[in-house]
């Protein structure tokens, strides 16, 4: 690439709204028109996958009262809606409609289901659960997770564990948010360096890199006051040097996060010295079409 070559706004994992998500904000139309208008080239719009069951309902669903059965038939509204979208707005951007797994006992055959059934074109495979405990909703949700595996090194150790399984699962297109079990820990930078810790990590990135598979450097961490995003540094280079390809993604969650952080994202691997050359999603991105 040349010394004048500008990386195209793209966002891998995104496309939250209000519309499907209890947690977000805005119709699903506008956050896709915020994507046009910021010229995004190409955007996965990517909404959390309904639960299973009540018991791994979100918590604001769940004080909400809304049931499992609700939320998956609203999921069948939301494939409709991005199918809509992507065909009324083909001529402005790319859309790629998909969901974010979850990691709980059942979750991926229901994902590869629920993709086969409304063709999705991709999943971003995030583990929000650690022993079915939704631990990044929330400090005290953290807390119980890390009491639940016998402490914060046993917490890291367990999620990594069970990302692997989602990895091997779903072999996702792309892998969300990789290292989100920091959330809550003001240490992590140091906690990564344990051996067992970082044994784990080296062996997921090596999975992802063997099955050609792409990280989302996720933005949103910014957008919750963390100092780096998803992926963190020491992980992001050793990533890069094992040959991993990787997509920004803002994780939008309404209007006003939609493109937060890509620029950003971009300078830094640009620093980092990788090439940003994704324009065509199809080279990174295995989809169903």
């Amino acid at each position: 690439m040349g010394l004048d070559y500008v990386p195209a706004r793209v966002s891998a994992h995104g496309g939250h709204s209000g519309q499907f998500c209890l947690h977000a904000e805005d119709e699903l139309e506008a956050v896709v028109l915020a994507y046009i208008a910021q010229g995004f080239v190409w955007a996965g719009i990517t909404e959390h996958m309904p639960p299973m069951q009540d018991q791994y309902r979100y918590a604001d669903e769940k004080e909400a009262g809304i049931s499992a059965l609700a939320l998956q038939k609203q999921f069948a509204t939301y494939a409709a809606e991005v199918k809509r979208l992507k065909q009324r707005y083909s001529g402005d951007i790319l859309l790629l409609g998909g969901m974010e797994s979850e990691c709980y006992p059942g979750a991926f055959e229901f994902a590869l289901e629920l993709q086969q059934r409304y063709a999705l074109d991709y999943i971003v495979g995030s583990v929000h659960h650690v022993r079915e405990i939704n631990f990044d909703f929330c400090p005290a949700q953290y807390q119980a997770a890390i009491t639940a595996c016998g402490g914060i090194d046993a917490l890291y150790c367990t999620y990594f564990d069970e990302q692997l399984t989602m990895l091997q699962a779903l072999r996702p297109a792309v892998v969300g948010h990789f290292d989100l079990v920091r959330l809550y820990d003001p240490d992590y930078a140091q906690r990564i360096l344990n051996p067992e810790i970082m044994r784990r990590i080296e062996r997921n990135l090596k999975y992802v890199c063997d099955n050609n598979l792409c990280l989302d450097l996720n933005m949103r961490a910014l957008a919750k006051g963390a100092s780096e995003p998803y992926i963190s540094r020491p992980i992001l280079v050793k990533a890069l040097e094992m040959g991993i390809n990787i997509l920004p993604g803002d994780d939008s969650h309404g209007v006003s996060s939609v493109g937060y952080g890509i620029d950003a994202g971009t300078a830094l691997l640009q620093d980092l010295g990788y090439a940003c050359a994704w324009d065509n999603p199809g080279a990174f991105i295995h989809t169903r079409t």
